[in-house]
C-alpha cells in the first residue's frame, strides 16, 4: 500500500478444554496453552504494532488466591517483551524450585498464566494516546468473580457518545476514554444486573458459601448479558471476553464485517481474526477452521460447554473487502487466490496502458503486500500474449502460408511480459522523526531500485494494492521510480478509488485527504461546478440532527457528474511529482468495482468504494466528515 493506512487490531483467545496435567503428560509441556497464545499472536503480528497485551483466567483456584491476570505494553515490541518477560519469570522459577514442571500444582500456583482461559490482544491504534491505558485487554475488577471481565476486540464503535449517555441514564458514571470502554462499561452493567438476581434468587433458595459460586457459574448466561448489552451497537466488531468465573465469549457484529476464526477439537478452543493463524498453529485444515457467524455469540462455559447463538439480528454480508486486498496475511487458502484474481482482473486496463506492446513494457510491484497480486497480472498477460500468438499462428494456417523458424522465433519466442523487481524495501520509516520535510527526505531512501533493467522507451508498469491520499505514490514513489528512466509509469491499483470514510475499523475517516475525493473537488471547480460543494454542505447540515437511520448519502452528487476515468485522469495528473529531470508520462490504472466483486466473491464489503454503508452510523460518520472537510477542521469524524 503505498499510502499506509492503520487499520485492523488482531484477537486471539484460547480455552483448554482438559486440566493442565493431560497436556503436560501429552506435549510434556505444562505451558501448551501459553505457547499456543504466542504462536498465535505471533502468527497476526502483522495486524498491529502499536502494543499488546494479555489475560488469564484460573478455572477452579480455591478462594485465597489470584485467578486472574492481566499484562500489557503499550511499545512497538510488546509483543515480543511481554512474553519474554513471563518465560523469563516461569524459568527463574523452575531454576529457584518454586516450580516443578512434572508437578502441576506447582506450575498453577507459581505462574500466572498457567491458566485454562487465555486472550491476547495486538493493537493498531486508530485513535486515543498510545500509552498503556489503550492496550488490551480492557478490564473491570471485582470480589465476586463473575463480576470480574476482560476484554480485547478489534472494533470501531460508531455511537459510542450515545450508549454512554445510556448509561448515564441509569445512573452510571462511564470514563470517557474509547469505545472499547463504552463495550466494557455496557456489558458490565447488565453482568452487575444479572449477577445480583441470580445472588438473590441463590439466598431467597437457601444456598451460601461455595455453594453460591457453583451454582452462579451454571446460570450466568453471557449470550443474554451480550444480547442485551448489544442491541443497539453501531459498528464493525469481533470482541472476545474473559469473565472470572471461567467463562468465554466471542462475538461478531451483525453484518460480519470483522473477521473471525476458530478451531475446536477434544482438547482446544482458539479463536483469532486470521483463519490461516489457526491453520499454522494447529496443524489444521481448511476445512477444520470455522467463521463465527454474523450476529452471534460463541460461548465458552466454565465447565467447557460450548455453544454458538444469535445474540441479535443477523444483518446483510458485508465483510470488509480490504482483509482480502491489504491487511490480512496471504497465505490464506482463499486469500491468496483473491489477490491473484484482483492482480488478473486488471490485465485488460493495463494492456491498453502499454499500448499493446510486451516489448517495451516491464512488469513490476511496490513491495510488499501487492506481490501475490503480481503474480495473478503476471498470469493474466501471459494468457494475453498466449491468445495473441495462438490467433496468429490459426491465422497464418487458414492462409495456408508455411510457417518460418524466423516467424517462430519472433511470435511464439518474443515478446513476452517482462517481470523484475525493481524497487527493494531497504529500511523502515520511524515514526519519531515529526518534521514533516526530514521525514519525506528519509522516506525517499526506504527503497532501493534496479538499475539497467528499463530501457528509455519502455513504459514501467508497477502494482500496488491500493492508492488511498496519494501523497506517498507522488513524494516518494513515482521520484524513486523515475529514477529508471521509462517513458511512461503506469501505477495500477488492485482496489478502487477510495471516495469514502471508513469508520469500522480502519483509520480513514478525513474524506478531504482522499486522493479520489480531491480530484473531483478540481474537476468541479474547474467545470464551473464548485456551487455543488456548498450545496453538500447545506443538506449535510440538515440532516446533522437526524437520527443516523434517517440520513442520506449527499456527498455521491459531487462524484455523480463525472466518470470514473475523468477522475482518474485527473488523479494521474496530480500525483506528478515535481521538481525532477525526469519528464516521462504517468497514468494511473484503478480496479472497477464489478471485477472488485467477482475476484472476491467471499466479502461484499464495499463502503469506501461505494458510499453504500452496511449501518446507519456509516452515514453518520459521513456526514460529519464532509463537514468537517467543508469548515476545515481536522481530525476524525466520529
Amino acid at each position: 500500500m503505498s499510502d499506509p493506512i492503520k487499520h485492523e487490531c488482531g484477537i486471539a483467545m484460547i480455552r483448554l478444554l482438559k486440566p493442565l496435567k493431560y497436556y503436560q503428560e501429552k506435549y510434556d509441556n505444562p505451558l501448551y496453552g501459553f505457547n499456543k497464545l504466542f504462536l498465535l499472536m505471533e502468527k497476526q503480528h502483522n495486524r498491529g504494532q502499536d502494543g499488546a497485551g494479555i489475560g488469564a483466567v484460573k478455572i477452579g483456584v480455591r478462594p485465597g488466591k489470584n485467578y486472574i491476570f492481566r499484562e500489557r505494553n503499550p511499545k512497538q515490541n510488546g509483543l515480543a517483551a511481554i512474553f519474554r518477560d513471563q518465560f523469563k519469570d516461569y524459568n527463574d522459577k523452575v531454576k529457584r524450585g518454586i516450580i516443578h514442571p512434572e508437578f502441576i500444582d506447582t506450575v498453577k500456583d507459581n505462574f500466572n498464566y498457567a491458566a485454562e482461559l487465555l486472550i491476547g490482544h495486538l493493537r493498531y491504534g486508530t485513535s486515543g494516546s498510545y500509552d498503556k491505558n489503550a492496550c488490551h485487554p480492557f478490564a473491570r475488577k471485582s470480589t465476586w468473580p463473575a463480576r470480574n471481565l476482560m476484554l480485547v476486540g478489534n472494533f470501531n464503535i460508531t455511537n459510542s457518545e450515545e450508549l454512554n449517555q445510556r448509561l448515564i441514564e441509569k445512573g452510571i458514571h462511564p470514563v470517557f476514554s474509547t469505545d472499547t470502554q463504552a463495550v466494557l462499561e455496557a456489558i458490565a452493567y447488565h453482568l452487575d444486573i444479572e449477577h445480583a438476581e441470580i445472588y438473590r434468587n441463590l439466598r431467597d433458595e437457601g444456598y451460601c458459601g461455595e455453594d453460591i459460586l457453583r451454582m452462579m457459574n451454571e446460570r450466568l448466561s453471557p449470550v443474554r448479558i451480550v444480547s442485551n448489552a448489544a442491541k443497539d451497537w453501531d459498528g464493525g466488531y469481533t470482541i472476545a471476553g474473559a469473565i472470572g468465573n471461567g467463562d468465554a465469549f466471542v462475538l461478531r457484529d451483525a453484518h460480519g464485517i470483522r473477521p473471525c476464526f476458530y478451531i475446536k477439537n477434544d482438547e482446544i478452543v482458539a479463536f483469532a481474526s486470521e483463519r490461516v493463524a489457526l491453520m499454522t498453529i494447529f496443524e489444521a485444515k481448511q476445512e477444520d477452521v470455522k467463521e463465527v457467524k454474523p450476529g452471534h455469540i460463541f460461548v465458552v462455559k466454565c465447565d467447557g460447554t460450548c455453544c454458538e447463538k444469535p445474540y441479535r439480528e443477523q444483518g446483510e454480508q458485508k465483510a470488509c473487502t480490504f482483509e482480502r486486498i491489504y491487511f490480512s496475511r496471504g497465505n490464506d487458502p482463499e486469500i491468496y487466490a483473491e489477490r491473484k484474481a484482483l492482480g488478473e482482473a486488471l490485465c485488460p486496463q493495463v494492456y491498453e496502458s502499454i499500448n499493446k506492446d510486451f516489448k517495451n513494457a516491464v512488469f513490476s510491484y511496490i513491495p510488499n503486500t501487492a506481490e501475490i497480486a503480481y503474480y495473478g497480472m503476471l498470469h493474466g498477460l501471459r494468457m494475453i500474449r498466449r491468445n495473441a500468438v495462438k490467433d496468429e499462428l490459426l491465422k497464418l494456417s487458414r492462409e495456408g502460408k508455411v510457417i518460418t523458424p524466423e516467424q517462430i522465433e519472433s511470435l511464439v519466442m518474443e515478446n513476452w511480459p517482462r517481470e523484475e523487481k525493481i524497487a527493494h524495501k531497504d529500511i523502515k520509516l520511524r515514526t519519531f522523526i515529526s518534521k514533516e520535510k526530514d521525514r519525506m527526505q528519509l522516506a525517499s531512501h526506504v527503497y532501493d531500485i534496479t538499475y539497467g533493467v528499463v530501457e528509455p522507451n519502455d513504459v514501467l508498469v508497477c502494482l500496488d494494492d491500493s492508492i488511498v491520499r496519494g501523497t506517498t505514490l507522488k513524494q516518494q514513489i513515482l521520484r524513486i521510480l523515475s529514477r529508471t528512466n521509462p517513458k511512461k509509469i503506469v501505477i495500477a491499483s488492485t482496489a478502487p478509488q477510495i471516495r469514502y470514510p471508513d469508520c469500522y475499523g480502519i483509520d480513514m475517516s478525513e474524506i478531504g485527504k482522499f486522493i479520489a475525493f480531491q480530484a473531483t473537488i478540481k474537476l468541479l471547480r474547474q467545470s464551473g461546478n464548485g456551487e455543488l460543494l456548498k450545496e453538500v454542505y447545506r443538506l449535510c447540515i440538515a440532516q446533522r440532527e437526524k437520527p443516523a437511520a434517517e440520513m442520506q448519502n449527499y456527498v455521491k452528487m459531487l462524484y455523480d457528474g463525472f466518470t470514473e476515468d475523468q477522475i482518474t485522469q485527473k488523479i494521474s495528473e496530480m500525483v506528478y511529482p515535481h521538481n525532477i529531470d525526469w519528464s516521462g508520462e504517468v497514468q494511473i490504472v484503478y480496479q472497477t468495482i464489478k471485477d472488485l466483486h467477482k475476484a472476491i466473491p467471499t466479502c461484499s464489503g464495499d463502503w469506501y468504494f461505494t458510499g453504500n454503508y452496511p449501518t446507519p452510523g456509516g452515514y453518520a460518520v459521513l456526514n460529519n466528515a464532509y463537514i468537517n472537510f467543508y469548515e476545515n477542521k481536522e481530525g476524525r469524524s466520529y
